[in-house]
């Protein structure tokens, strides 16, 4: 896909908006990423698409003032994308998955509402979910950990 400029003006006057963080749009190995902030939406030069999420080491006074948290345990699945989390497929209905459940590769486990599309969500490995990070209806960010597989 070879991104043109009107398209990625488009997106960032979308961010204004709609007050949005972040907007990211993928396609294969290249990703626009538009991140809007104190001075209004800036476009980031089409890119290749990290792997996995880069998390910054804690400030060794961040390591020595936080308590021992618990690791959490298992694969993390994370959001592909910035939007709406929900974990039933409508208002009302039984959840996808709960701690405790067992799925299997493939198995959609939530949905990321994104740009007023449903996104499904699937669990790339089988094992239990140990936890489930996010709240019905909480905004995600890319990259954000939404649950883990054991």
């Amino acid at each position: 896909m070879n991104f043109e400029i009107e398209y990625i003006e488009k997106l960032a006057n979308l961010a204004d908006e709609k007050q949005l963080t972040e907007i990211t749009v993928e396609d294969g190995d290249k990703a626009i990423i538009i991140k809007r902030g104190m001075q209004g939406a800036q476009a980031i030069a089409p890119v290749s698409v990290p792997a996995a999420p880069q998390i910054a080491a804690p400030t060794q006074q961040q390591t020595q003032s936080a308590p021992a948290a618990e690791q959490p345990k298992g694969t993390a699945i994370t959001s592909p994308m910035v939007g709406a989390f929900y974990a039933a497929p409508s208002p009302g209905a039984k959840p996808f998955v709960k701690v405790g459940d067992t799925v299997a590769a493939g198995q959609v486990v939530c949905i990321v509402e994104a740009m007023k599309l449903m996104n499904e969500i699937e669990s790339e490995v089988s094992g239990k979910i140990t936890q489930i990070c996010v709240e019905d209806g909480q905004s995600v960010e890319y990259g954000q950990v939404l649950m883990y597989v054991e």
